[in-house]
């Protein structure tokens, strides 16, 4: 079957909820053996229903003008709580069997740990505030999607303007930065409504369930069971001291390199006065020297791709109404990865093939897990197969730049680097926000700026009042629909570095490394998984320090002048 005949069907959730109820009537007086049976019994049911979910998902977001899905998302928006409800009942009758230790041996420790997490998190009396929270997430992802600028005598959505960005006419950057914030800047006071509300919204619930405040709580529903925020605070201050000012010296190098007096803000997405590496042909061709990509790669790689080119399980070209950004999510019902992107003609087309592509190997590989909830690991673990699948395939990155992937290796790299302060930044702001749900919106902003300059002194907005007063975080997804999450990417960064590492040394043993990671799924916690990659735990002093070696030898063994 290709993607487009994958059946979505609306869930019945009264017929859900009898299933439910069939499984686990008089649970705790079965044995063992019919036990595990009826959990079994419960993950089809659930697979069932979240293949619709995210079927839902994926449609509406390659359409978001469609009205059909549309009214599922709205649905499914009103109704999930609902399903969480009965998951949480599965949940809470598992953890009170009499026969706890049978269970752990058939289906393991940590889906009992997540478990115990995950019970923490939701009560039926946050049900209304659950619905409450996705559709204020709906409204910012609508409304981001709904941009429609202006420029160079078309009409872009945001997608569509990073070609401007990257333009090699300072003139042609500048307008485009504007045109981009101006946006921003009309759709202010709404999106700082949406924001507010959702921080007031995520505070309730945390209060109702007995928290001090969202941050413990957002840890917990972010499945977090190994580290808390004194690790990641530590962690940031390793950035601060080995990853700083590292990206302060490689934007010194940039000025030099652009020729300009003083670096702004619309200057930062270009590398070179030659122009950004981007790849030399059109979507087809990506898609085609992909394919070429992963054959060669290895057998598993190739395996994978051609799955995922068989179902059709990519849609990757930018097209009006269609969602920003990217993703890779998975069907279960269909054991099927899904790509989503926006190609716009930039090297980000290709981080698509390799950072997206990375998700979806790994959970290619650990799609015959049973357990859902095995099926995929903690996000700063998944961030580790995508983020590393980018540089396990830079031997290959002469196939879309031709003779500018050297000058696509150096920029990449740079970028990665340049990346973990604004990381941290976003991280750090976070707490704040939650620590203080009860601020203006005005103070929150005030607070960015604070934070931005910390990590990221180089920055000058050129005169853009909403960014020089801390605006810039409005752009972020994530800080809308998945917070605390922008910290995993960071955590990510820095075990991919030492993939980078390996890969310089054997790049065969690196990808067994690699392989044996992506295989054990989530059925391990995050610094578990780390010790199976033969990785270093990003939280121990020093680790940051020894994952940036390979990472400074490249940069300085690169003449980047050559490249202008």
């Amino acid at each position: 079957m290709k993607f487009k005949e994958y059946e979505y069907k609306r869930p019945n959730l009264d017929e859900v909820e009898q299933k439910f109820h069939q499984a686990l009537d008089h649970f705790s007086e079965l044995s063992p053996k019919e036990q595990i049976k009826r959990i079994y019994d419960i993950v089809e049911i659930r697979k069932e229903v979240d293949s619709n979910i995210t079927l839902v998902t994926i449609r509406h977001s390659i359409n978001t003008k469609d009205e059909f899905y549309e009214k599922e998302v709205e649905f499914i928006d009103e109704n999930s709580p609902r399903y969480h409800e009965l998951v949480d009942r599965f949940y809470k009758t598992v953890m009170a069997s009499p026969h706890l230790e049978e269970l752990k041996e058939e289906f393991g420790d940590l889906f009992f740990d997540q478990i115990e997490t995950q019970l923490k998190v939701f009560s039926p009396e946050i049900m209304e505030d659950l619905v409450e929270e996705n559709k204020l997430s709906t409204k910012y992802d609508k409304l981001i999607a709904s941009a429609e600028i202006e420029y160079d005598g078309k009409i872009n959505n945001l997608s569509d303007m990073s070609p401007y960005l990257q333009s090699k006419d300072r003139n042609i950057r500048k307008e485009a930065y504007e045109k981009v914030n101006g946006f921003f800047t009309e759709h202010l006071e709404e999106i700082d409504q949406i924001y507010d509300e959702l921080v007031h919204v995520r505070d309730r619930m945390a209060k109702k369930l007995g928290f001090k405040n969202f941050v413990e709580m957002g840890y917990l529903r972010m499945r977090r069971t190994d580290y808390g925020p004194e690790e990641v605070a530590n962690y940031r201050k390793q950035v601060l001291e080995s990853v700083v000012p590292v990206s302060n010296d490689l934007r010194e190098h940039q000025k030099k390199r652009i020729g300009v007096d003083s670096l702004k803000a619309y200057d930062l997405p270009l590398a070179f006065t030659s122009g950004n590496a981007a790849p030399h042909g059109n979507d087809d061709w990506i898609m085609k020297n992909g394919q070429t990509m992963y054959s060669e790669l290895g057998e598993l790689p190739k395996e994978f791709f051609d799955f995922m080119t068989e179902h059709e399980l990519f849609d990757v070209k930018a097209r009006k109404g269609k969602q920003g950004g990217g993703y890779c999510t998975y069907i279960p019902k269909y054991r099927s990865p899904f790509i989503f992107a926006n190609f716009n003609g930039t090297s980000g087309d290709v981080d698509v093939l390799t950072h997206e592509a990375g998700h979806a190997f790994q959970v290619y590989l650990s799609r015959d897990f049973t357990l859902p909830e095995y099926v995929w690991p903690t996000y700063e673990a998944c961030e580790i197969h995508s983020m590393s699948m980018e540089f396990l395939t830079w031997p290959w990155m002469d196939l879309f730049f031709e003779e500018e992937a050297d000058k696509y290796r150096y920029q990449h790299l740079s970028s990665a680097v340049n990346f973990i302060p604004y990381g941290v930044t976003i991280d750090e702001f976070q707490h704040f926000v939650y620590e203080n749900p009860d601020i203006t919106p005005e103070e929150r902003r005030k607070e960015y700026s604070k934070i931005e300059k910390k990590y990221r002194p180089y920055l000058d907005y050129d005169g853009a009042e909403l960014l020089e007063n801390g605006g810039f975080w409005l752009r972020q997804s994530h800080v809308f629909s998945m917070p605390f999450y922008y910290i995993d990417y960071t955590l990510a960064q820095v075990c991919a570095f030492q993939f980078f590492g390996k890969s310089r040394e054997d790049h065969d043993k690196a990808m067994e490394d690699y392989i044996r990671l992506c295989k054990e799924g989530g059925s391990q916690s995050f610094l578990n998984l780390v010790k199976v990659a033969g990785l270093e735990n990003p939280f121990d002093d020093g680790t940051i320090k020894r994952s940036m070696v390979k990472v400074h030898e490249y940069l300085d063994s690169v003449d980047d002048e050559q490249f202008d």
